[in-house]
């Protein structure tokens, strides 16, 4: 049986080695039991020994929620949408990482040096994004306290969404231009390549 539910992560002291035994998703630490895993905390019961006079500890351990939770990380690729400009970075929305989309928006930069891998010193930043846009990247830092670093290096990521200034939705016709097929309008993009 259990008892005693709360939501715990990774590093939160659970009780004392004197008084529990630690149980799967948990560790020990100078008489102490802490969770490393983020979960539920259980408490198991302890189940009398056949012994009279001795008892087992009950039994606490930390089981996985069904829940996802995306987090970027160094080399996972990201769906982010362009908030803001300048002629040196982009800053994102980041809202899915892989196939899990985000609780809650991660901000995330894309550099004019991190545009494309190479002629590098010929990037504008207005020939490759616009606000609005909505570009699969990969993130190659942690950044600072703030931001993380992405970049579109690679033929897959890129813009793979775009709206033109008449507000139709753009298709790719190369690697660096959009159209816009009703009014056959074209404006520069770092385009992803498409699967």
């Amino acid at each position: 049986m259990s008892s005693g539910v709360e939501t715990v992560t990774p590093g939160r002291r659970l009780g004392l080695a004197e008084e529990y035994e630690a149980g799967s998703g948990t560790y020990t630490r100078n008489g102490m039991i802490y969770s490393s895993i983020l979960g539920t905390k259980v408490v198991q019961k302890a189940e009398e020994s056949k012994e009279a006079d001795s008892q087992s500890k009950p039994t606490l351990h930390v089981e996985r929620s069904n829940a996802k939770f995306a987090i970027p990380v160094i080399g996972s690729e990201v769906l982010c949408r362009v908030v803001r400009m300048n002629p040196r970075a982009a800053s994102v929305a980041i809202m899915m990482v892989g196939s899990t989309p985000c609780q809650e928006d991660f901000q995330g930069v894309v550099r004019v040096q991190d545009i494309r891998a190479t002629e590098k010193d010929l990037v504008q930043m207005i020939n490759s994004f616009r606000p609005g846009d909505i570009i699969r990247a990969e993130v190659i830092s942690l950044g600072d306290q703030r931001s993380y670093y992405l970049a579109t290096t690679k033929n897959e990521h890129g813009v793979i969404f775009a709206q033109s200034a008449a507000g139709n939705t753009m298709v790719p016709i190369s690697w660096e231009e959009m159209q816009d097929p009703k009014t056959k309008d074209t404006e520069k993009r770092k385009c992803a390549k498409t699967f």
